[in-house]
């Protein structure tokens, strides 16, 4: 049995199990570490456009709810993903999402998964490591907190 609740316009699910109560907790999926900003398109229909390859890599869903953080200029937003052309390179954000970046920027892109606290002790999230062209350089299940160059590949 599932019951959804809203705590701070969020939904929880708090699953109960023999009277027992577990509440999912959100845990990082995954990411697209430092990619450039290729495109900011103010007159358009919201969200952000990101290659399909940086997509599946990071395991972003089209239409999934994705957290931006501008390494530039530390601005924090959400929006939603369309996949943009494979291989392309393509980071473009959308609408009112193109105030919050200029052309250039390096942004991390991160999405989130609900669990369980006990799915969430073996999880591990993707992250995705792209060049000063948005192709890919690295993927790992792993982060290593420090400086990027003491990343270990996994």
């Amino acid at each position: 049995m599932c019951v959804e609740i809203m705590i701070t316009e969020r939904p929880v699910i708090i699953q109960k199990r023999r009277n027992e109560e577990i509440m999912n907790i959100t845990m990082l999926k995954g990411k697209i570490h430092r990619a450039t900003v290729v495109q900011a398109e103010l007159n358009y229909v919201g969200s952000i456009t990101i290659d399909e390859a940086l997509m599946e890599a990071a395991g972003i869903l089209e239409y999934e709810q994705v957290q931006i953080v501008d390494i530039e200029n530390g601005n924090r937003f959400e929006t939603y993903v369309i996949a943009g052309e494979r291989e392309s390179g393509m980071i473009c954000l959308n609408g009112a999402a193109a105030r919050m970046v200029q052309t250039g920027d390096r942004i991390i892109i991160m999405c989130y998964g609900a669990m369980t606290p006990e799915e969430a002790k073996t999880h591990t999230p993707k992250v995705v490591f792209v060049d000063g062209n948005n192709r890919i350089s690295r993927v790992t299940r792993y982060e290593k907190h420090g400086l990027l160059t003491d990343m270990e590949e996994v």
